[in-house]
């Protein structure tokens, strides 16, 4: 097993890491650089993308033809993790949720036309988008089987009535894709629409206030009153709706994984350099064996996570879903971002409960680690379910052409 990688890839990594380190992680330390939801401010985020423009730095997910680098998931995962060092880093790249996972899928589903004028503004920036999937009860969540939002046919266009919750950025997206359903069928009756925030028949209920800091837009409750789309909205065909969410979710989930791996190891760093330099009871604190273990057991933690992402990451990569590998994925380092906080904080007491370093900021992130794109449990019973159709294949190996 090759477990190096290009020197572009590699190229493309020290790049990111010297922009994180000069330009993202001193901005950190000022709090004029946040907004009001422990983002970073407009004003400040604007110059940065364009440096990150001027230096090949900018939607490094996409194809080049796309406006992107094509780089391909293996190396995303090297990069994503770098980018989230700091927790400004992935929207400076134009690589953060939900614009990330949207302009993956628009670049693999939607017709040139559909490119042109919906996915090249999300590309250059000018733009950002939603993914409008997730409903109140007792609609669609983590089963988008159950989606109530319906898009009825009458004549050339489809009417759209519903009610979404927890639509990440929609406050401030221009662009948006929706999931509704157009027929009772089991695996043809959803279907994915494009829309923009200026056309009639949708508003924005409420922005959903939550324990953690937000993206930009937050999170929000959307109401469909008879929205009118025509057929030149649909993704991919009517019917198709299903295919979109696993082409979109899969990737998304595991681009969220590298993106937590960077925090997790930031989280880490902060803690060792406070134990090295913290005395106490006339003992170093990096010296106690108990601070030694937290750290060691903090560091598997993350080593293991990034193992699990870069096999779910080749699998993509190579075509296959990668279904069973981006659910361990998910579930282990969702748990680990949160336990590499914790433990980040315990060692730094007061100061980790502070806001002078932004561990605070990342443990109360790191709780909805464990709940978007898929709950724990959902994805522990996805893996019971392969394990029980595969039985000992589970864990078996891919043998190589001979």
């Amino acid at each position: 097993m090759d477990y190096t990688i290009s020197p572009r890839i590699e190229d493309f990594r020290v790049r990111i890491a010297r922009f994180v380190e000069d330009e993202l992680l001193p901005l950190e330390e000022g709090r004029a650089a946040w907004d009001a939801h422990g983002n970073i401010a407009l004003d400040y985020l604007e110059p940065l993308r364009e440096k990150a423009r001027g230096e090949g730095l900018w939607c490094l997910q996409l194809k080049p033809e796309t406006g992107g680098q094509g780089l391909g998931k293996v190396g995303m995962a090297v990069c994503y993790e770098e980018m989230n060092r700091s927790i400004f880093g992935p929207v400076v790249f134009n690589s953060a949720a939900p614009d990330d996972g949207n302009m993956m899928v628009m670049e693999q589903a939607c017709t040139d036309a559909q490119k042109a004028q919906w996915l090249a503004p999300i590309v250059t920036g000018q733009v950002r988008s939603s993914f409008a999937m997730t409903e109140p009860h007792p609609g669609g969540g983590s089963d988008p089987g159950m989606m109530l939002t319906t898009a009825t046919k009458k004549g050339d266009k489809y009417v759209i009535r519903g009610r979404k919750w927890f639509i990440t950025g929609a406050e401030d997206a221009s662009h948006f894709i929706l999931m509704a359903r157009t027929s009772d069928d089991p695996r043809r009756g959803l279907t994915a629409f494009l829309h923009h925030r200026d056309e009639p028949g949708w508003r924005i209920d409420r922005r959903i206030p939550i324990m953690g800091p937000e993206e930009h837009g937050g999170h929000c409750e959307i109401v469909y009153e008879d929205m009118e789309l025509p057929a030149d909205r649909i993704i991919l065909g009517e019917g198709m709706g299903l295919k979109i969410t696993q082409m979109r979710l899969g990737p998304a989930r595991l681009t969220h994984c590298m993106r937590w791996l960077g925090l997790a190891k930031r989280c880490l760093e902060i803690a060792q350099e406070y134990a090295q330099n913290r005395h106490g009871f006339g003992v170093r604190l990096s010296d106690r064996e108990s601070i030694q273990i937290k750290m060691g057991d903090i560091a598997m933690g993350i080593e293991v996570g990034r193992l699990l992402v870069m096999k779910a990451a080749w699998e993509l990569d190579r075509g296959s879903f990668a279904r069973k590998e981006v659910s361990m994925a998910k579930i282990h380092v969702a748990n680990l971002l949160h336990k590499a906080a914790d433990t980040a904080i315990q060692i730094n007491g007061a100061r980790g409960y502070s806001q002078d370093t932004v561990l605070e900021w990342i443990y109360r992130y790191a709780r909805q680690a464990r709940l978007v794109d898929g709950a724990d449990e959902v994805h522990q019973m996805v893996l019971n379910r392969h394990l029980t159709d595969q039985k000992r294949d589970f864990w078996k190996w891919e043998p190589a052409e001979a």
